[in-house]
């Protein structure tokens, strides 16, 4: 009963997300405030159908309903309880319902948090808001609905992906998503505002705390995924230009742009039709849901290989993009031009910043989608790789760095170069210091750049703060004084130019990593990065749903035991599949990486194949980009940014609200 109870929840949230869509839209129109009225109401109602249809499924799965498709498919009576919660978002049709779930979290949200906005604005966004919803709940109703039953019910479930039975399954993909869909909020704020024909300071206020929000979310599920595949997949790197890793980070990266720009727009009403058109970051969101789903892409993250449901989300991908951007052709005339400024000038620096980033994007985008074009097109089957990604990405990535470190520092509208460098001058010197001691360990050209304008981004924005509490000039006690009074924004703003450091140094750093591919018998050594490597044993352990063969590694440098590493091989029988277990020991400036790979020859005298790394400052990698998080979370949390938004003043010429 109760998975009829969530599939009558989730039809119930759709005609809701229906009225939604309509009902707000026609109030703004007419300006009749009690249809207006009706949107919050509806945004809630539908967020909290969402919610029991969702609870009603994990139920299903704790339960081990057999009956129901998604969980005879996805869960088995031996598997965990923990992974029997998670695998409800570890497969399609789940992963579906997830993301509508989110979407109408987004939705509440706007109306439980939104009540500082204009009427007719919080209708009008809303209602996009609603519209949204109801063609992905349409597309989890009629293509991939988790509550179908199957009859006869089976006795056990087929078990989930092996792979994917990972804690690390229980943070990525809520995380992930919640920063995809996010990205909805600045979308519906855009289309409201091309509907008005008005973007104007308090719009850019209202609209960059959302964008920050699904910015800070992305970017920790990004982390946490290619931290996920790190340690899971045994690869032994961190980022393998996967089609649908390119599908998550193409999102990013306009969404870092769309940031910057809010802030332009909120602080100097300029860069207006940029943030308008990179509020529509949603779009690329949708993209990658139609690359993962539809089969073109094949992926060890993909969820499904359906053309059904892929012509479902084309259709709706389609419509969203199609229609704001006619809707954009129609009103950007209506969009007049703010405040001018000169080249040098922070704005000047943002421009160039959301060129750098919106080319990377184009770059990412063009070499993940160029394959299935050919295939598609002329039948050939090409390959674009990490070569390619690396070759063109990190030139444009460079320069975005060394500009990074001037821009907090440039004053609003007009500029010039000297007094900046002036205030950075032991910044450069700190960098150019890194440069000659790197120079020695690194010898490509690119990762030693990428190292240096990383070191340059670290040093210019502890010089930013610095020179806001005008350290080393003033008394010790005042310095203090004025770093309790920073704004939060300041601080957050700088702590992610940080973390984007952090991240570039881990990224260059592994460059220089070292690894060998061994076979061994129990009781050899082998020399890894100055470090002896020492099989010791070969032992089975059985598990909650599976079997183990775990070996142990000894690491010694100079004789001293330095780790002792066990990875494994796990063997699921429900699935007749083997993962692999990887075994790291990290002191934070680097891991120790050990990989139990194939068994050889007899029984007598086996040999086993291992996969040793070296990876130097890996960890920063994943640590780098959480602290960009924390530093978006620091950004949202002053309430400066949250709260007393410009009152809206009536302007001559406006565009009549339709």
């Amino acid at each position: 009963m109760t998975p009829e109870l969530g599939n009558f929840a989730l039809a119930l949230a759709c005609c809701l997300a229906g009225g939604q869509a309509i009902l707000p839209l026609v109030g703004a129109r007419r300006r009749d405030p009690r249809l207006m009225a009706l949107a919050p109401a509806l945004a809630v109602g539908q967020m909290l159908a969402l919610a029991f249809s969702f609870a009603c499924l994990i139920d299903a799965a704790v339960r081990d309903d057999f009956s129901v498709q998604n969980v005879a498919a996805n869960s088995a009576a031996a598997k965990p309880l923990l992974y029997k919660i998670t695998g409800v978002w570890g497969n399609h049709e789940g992963s579906v319902l997830l993301w509508a779930l989110i979407l109408g979290i987004c939705g509440g949200a706007v109306a439980l948090f939104g009540r500082n906005l204009p009427s007719a604005l919080r209708a009008r966004v809303i209602a996009v808001l609603g519209g949204v919803s109801a063609g992905f709940q349409l597309f989890c109703l009629t293509t991939s609905n988790p509550f179908d039953r199957v009859w006869p019910a089976p006795m056990d479930g087929q078990g989930m992906n092996p792979l994917l039975q990972d804690p690390g399954l229980a943070f990525h993909p809520p995380i992930l998503y919640t920063g995809y869909v996010g990205f909805a909020v600045p979308f519906a704020f855009a289309v409201a505002a091309l509907i008005e024909g008005r973007v104007d300071a308090a719009w850019g206020r209202w609209v960059r705390p959302w964008a920050v929000a699904a910015w800070c979310f992305l970017t920790c599920g990004i982390a946490l995924g290619s931290w996920w595949s790190y340690y899971v997949l045994g690869w032994g790197g961190y980022w393998f230009w996967d089609p649908v890793e390119n599908a998550s980070l193409i999102p990013w990266l306009t969404g870092t742009a769309l940031v910057h720009s809010a802030i332009v727009v909120e602080k100097r009403e300029a860069l207006k039709i940029w943030t308008v058109l990179l509020a529509s970051d949603i779009s690329f969101s949708l993209s990658g849901t139609f690359l993962v789903r539809s089969g073109i892409l094949n992926s060890v993250h993909a969820f499904a290989n359906d053309p059904a449901r892929g012509i479902f989300i084309l259709g709706l991908l389609a419509l969203v993009i199609g229609g704001s951007l006619l809707l954009f052709a129609i009103r950007a005339p209506a969009l007049v031009a703010g405040g001018l400024f000169a080249p040098v000038s922070r704005e000047g620096l943002l421009v160039v910043n959301n060129i750098l980033l919106c080319s990377i994007c184009a770059v990412v985008l063009t070499g993940t989608m160029y394959p299935p074009f050919m295939s598609l097109l002329f039948g050939k089957t090409i390959s674009v790789g990490k070569p390619f990604f690396d070759a063109t990405a990190a030139p444009l990535a460079i320069p975005l760095l060394a500009f990074m470190g001037f821009g907090p520092m440039m004053p609003w509208k007009r500029a010039q170069f000297w007094p900046v460098l002036r205030r950075l001058w032991w910044a450069g010197i700190v960098t150019a210091l890194a440069f000659c001691l790197m120079a020695w360990r690194i010898r490509d050209v690119l990762p030693l750049l990428a190292a240096t304008g990383a070191v340059w981004v670290i040093a210019a924005s502890v010089a930013d703060i610095a020179e806001r509490v005008r350290l080393f000039r003033i008394p010790p006690g005042a310095s203090l004084q004025r770093a309790r009074m920073l704004p939060r924004a300041a601080l957050g703003a700088a702590l992610a130019h940080a973390g984007v450091g952090i991240s570039v140094l881990g990224l260059a750093a592994m460059s220089q990593a070292q690894h060998r591919i061994v076979e061994v018998r129990v009781g050899q050594t082998e020399m890894l990065a100055g470090d002896a490597w020492t099989l010791t044993a070969i032992r089975a352990a059985p598990g909650p749903n599976y079997t183990s063969l775990i070996a142990t590694i000894e690491v010694r440098h100079d004789g001293r035991l330095v780790t002792v590493l066990h990875p494994s091989k796990r063997t699921f029988p429900s699935q007749n599949q083997t993962t692999t277990e990887v075994a790291i020991h990290t002191n934070l400036m680097s891991d120790l990486y050990g990989v139990l790979g194939d068994r050889h020859g007899t029984d007598a005298d086996p040999t086993y194949v291992l996969r040793l790394h070296y990876n130097p400052l890996a960890p920063w990698i994943w640590a780098g980009g959480l602290i960009m998080a924390l530093g978006g979370a620091l950004s949202l949390s002053d309430r400066r940014t949250r709260v007393g938004a410009p009152r809206r003043a009536a302007a001559p010429g406006m565009v009549a609200a339709q």
